[in-house]
């Protein structure tokens, strides 16, 4: 049987930060959430966990790539720690559906941690079992947790999408009630 391969890039991750690779449906939700907490200080939004290297949007939406859309939040740890950053991602997405996001289906919209070191790991995990057996969702959660292998930035007109057009229909229907139920849940957390 023939085994993917999966490629491998490097993560740059500026001295005092810390890095995490969420990916939580579509990654214009996604962003213009992150993008909006203390000590969040740059979002980037592309394609991790795939088989080939250098993906367009248009390749990893036929599902048959592997990569998902993601996020690559870069955060300050000494003002937001990865508990709070999980907490934000799992209850701004539904994470109990697999390859689902609302009218997005597919792989490249599951949920998935991508995670950088053991403790990113261990905390990423343990946090997943504590959601689950205190019952907080209807159904237990499915959110892949996955040793970082790649990313790719997305095309730069995915970049700061809500930020830049926040008019549009999309944007109104789909993004904003996310960003409505970041202010109403975690408006302590807000820039």
């Amino acid at each position: 049987m023939n085994e993917l391969k999966f490629p491998k890039t490097k993560v740059e991750i500026p001295q005092g930060l810390d890095l995490i690779t969420l990916g939580a449906g579509c990654f214009w939700c996604t962003e213009a959430v992150f993008q909006r907490l203390k000590g969040v200080e740059k979002v980037v939004s592309g394609y991790a966990g795939g088989h080939i290297d250098y993906p367009s949007y248009e390749a990893i939406c036929t599902g048959t790539t592997g990569h998902a859309e993601v996020i690559q939040v870069y955060y300050d740890p000494k003002r937001i720690n990865l508990v709070e950053l999980l907490e934000v991602f799992w209850m701004t997405h539904d994470p109990t559906t697999i390859n689902r996001q609302g009218a997005d289906v597919g792989p490249q919209y599951r949920s998935v941690i991508f995670y950088n070191s053991d403790i990113q790991k261990e905390i990423s995990s343990d946090l997943k079992k504590k959601l689950n057996d205190a019952q907080v969702f209807p159904n237990p959660i499915v959110t892949e947790i996955t040793e970082f292998s790649n990313f790719y930035p997305a095309e730069n007109f995915h970049q700061d999408y809500y930020n830049l057009n926040g008019h549009q229909p999309y944007c109104q229907i789909v993004i904003k009630p996310k960003v409505d139920k970041l202010k109403k849940f975690f408006g302590e957390k807000l820039k």
